[in-house]
């Protein structure tokens, strides 16, 4: 079970208010929008990730003490992301690339088509 962050009472996962304090853990009402909150006297956007990368356009930035979007940067760091193998990125590339890829196509083909005849 999860606990209010104010008042420590015991709350469900998808509680929108804590029952006791009236603290509103949820954003804009909506059980699967988690909202985060400062735990001290420093802001959130201290150690946001959309902050250090200059991406966020929250508002409240650069003293927002609640987020909905809210990314730590040493959970991200922790988070490794593996690289792809050479045959998905191909298949990415032709992906993004379709268009290039049906005229590449094409002219082989009236390559072929010449050279046959």
């Amino acid at each position: 079970m999860l606990s209010c962050p104010r008042c420590q009472a015991t709350i469900e996962p998808t509680t929108i208010q804590c029952p006791r304090c009236r603290l509103t853990l949820k954003a804009h009402g909506h059980p699967g929008i988690p909202l985060h909150r400062t735990e001290g006297d420093e802001p959130l956007c201290a150690t946001c990730l959309y902050d250090a990368d200059d991406t966020c356009n929250f508002p409240q930035r650069p003293h927002a003490d609640t987020c909905t979007l809210y990314r730590s940067v040493n959970a991200a760091k922790d988070v490794e992301q593996p690289s792809p193998s050479p045959g998905q990125q191909l298949g990415f590339w032709l992906r993004n690339h379709r268009g290039l890829v049906g005229i590449v196509g094409l002219l082989l083909l009236s390559l072929v088509l010449v050279l046959v005849r």
